[in-house]
């Protein structure tokens, strides 16, 4: 217990003073002595009885996005980045929230930069050497959890949910298989008590995923009748490398989505960007460069989200929380206060490092099998869309849901937020598909409120309430 407690979070620079009701702890976890790499978590316990309460892993995706940038500082998190100092804020719609009317538990909340290089987690070893991917991320956040509950053992037989949004659609039933497997021969000191996963616009289907970024940009009045047809020509997003007509179509859909925001259509842009910055990024969008693979497409559009628009993503009510969460935790009384930054890396904190994504070497094309293997092991399965999301929309979601071939056991209700419908729900065998009306791709920001009801139910097992209330 005593590295633990190096752990606790003492103070916190720009926190509201009575918010320690609950602990908060924060450090390394070394994952490969050889390569030397160590990720870095933030961990909050529940904010009544953490002792009764289940754990719950967050992950963004990207790939090479911060969970604590985003999922802690902007999103779920009990301390979200306000403007102007920047300071904190007390979130009334954290994840580990404590006793209100209809909220049916709340968690332990474990924020993890995965794999080594995203956000304050570092690896000794370069990326020409030892580039990251899909394989050595599942095998190093698994490799983070056993250690993590060595650190912690009073969580290791707690229930245990993953949870996450984007690519982590890849990332958390990757992770979910090795736990499976893994305990199938672990010993009961390595045993997870694993229970279920909850993905939020997931990135599980890569042409699924393609074809119904098109369908629905056609839907949503983004792009003309013509460049429809020419998608519906010449794409087939099924095949490794697309033709060359369908790359020209793509290149024009790509001009036009630079225009707006990919992440949540309906709402404007932050105006604090770096002119430099996005004069760059925006250069680079509509480019694919000849003929190109689904995976290079892939890059090519987490390119324009995750630099074009790394400080102008609308993030519900204020659009800039990117930009505070960036100054705040570069900030030397910060990363001290969270034991972050400790080896002094030779680079400045960003939201999603680019350099993770351009090595990336390995990307399945589709985790169906994984995610239907899931089901078959008697996981809780929740996935959720926001609808208002055009890089992992509603559509796409449903198309990759097809493949899954579950039968239906409750199809297309209504789900309601005191008297309003939060969105629709079908339920699945082994599986539930919920949509957040009105949400983008980033849903804790989006409609902070509803998520938190999504979580709840989830966490509860239950169907979302099908009356007004």
């Amino acid at each position: 217990m005593a590295a633990q407690e190096l752990d606790r979070v003492a103070s916190l620079p720009g926190a509201p003073s009575y918010s320690y009701a609950f602990k908060h702890y924060s450090g390394y976890v070394t994952t490969d002595e050889r390569l030397g790499k160590a990720l870095f978590y933030w961990f909050f316990e529940a904010m009544e009885k953490p002792d009764e309460k289940p754990l719950v892993l967050w992950l963004n995706g990207g790939p090479g996005c911060s969970s604590v940038g985003f999922g802690q500082a902007q999103e779920l998190g009990p301390f979200l980045v306000k403007k102007d100092v920047p300071e904190l804020e007390l979130n009334p719609y954290a994840w580990n929230q404590g006793k209100c009317k209809r909220r049916l538990t709340s968690a332990n909340l474990l924020f993890l930069d995965s794999p080594a290089g995203v956000g304050f987690s570092y690896t000794n070893t370069s990326f020409e050497i030892d580039p990251p991917g899909d394989n050595s991320t599942a095998h190093g956040s698994y490799a983070f959890l056993v250690r993590w509950f060595q650190r912690f053992p009073q969580h290791k037989m707690k229930e245990f949910y993953i949870a996450g949004e984007s690519y982590a659609g890849h990332y958390i039933p990757q992770l979910a298989n090795v736990i499976v497997e893994e305990n199938k021969k672990a010993s009961k000191e390595n045993y997870i008590n694993f229970k279920g996963i909850l993905i939020g616009n997931a990135y599980v289907d890569g042409d699924t995923d393609l074809q119904g970024i098109v369908d629905s940009a056609w839907h949503h009045a983004i792009i003309s009748d013509t460049l429809y047809s020419a998608f519906l020509k010449s794409c087939d997003f099924s095949i490794e490398i697309l033709s060359p007509e369908c790359d020209a179509a793509l290149s024009e859909f790509f001009l036009l989505y630079k225009l707006i925001d990919v992440y949540s259509l309906y709402t404007p842009y932050c105006d604090l960007g770096y002119p430099a910055l996005n004069a760059s990024a925006s250069s680079n969008i509509g480019q694919t460069n000849g003929r190109v693979s689904t995976l290079q497409l892939q890059n090519v559009i987490d390119f324009s989200c995750t630099q074009f628009d790394l400080l102008k993503m609308p993030m519900g009510f204020d659009p800039c929380t990117q930009t505070y969460a960036t100054e705040y935790l570069n900030r030397a009384d910060v990363q001290r206060a969270l034991h972050a930054n400790t080896t002094g890396l030779p680079y400045p904190y960003v939201l999603c490092r680019n350099s993770i994504n351009a090595v990336w070497k390995d990307s399945d094309m589709t985790v169906v099998p994984i995610v239907k293997k899931l089901a078959e092991e008697g996981l809780r399965i929740w996935i959720f869309s926001g609808d208002t999301d055009a890089r992992i929309p509603t559509t796409s979601t449903r198309y990759t849901l097809k493949k899954l071939d579950l039968p239906i056991k409750e199809d297309w209700l209504p789900w309601f937020t005191h008297k309003q419908v939060g969105g629709w729900s079908v339920v699945y065998d082994g599986l539930t598909f919920v949509t957040v009306r009105g949400a983008g791709h980033m849903v804790p920001t989006s409609l902070p409120e509803q998520a938190l009801e999504l979580f709840k139910h989830f966490l509860a097992n239950h169907n979302l309430p099908s009356k007004p209330f």
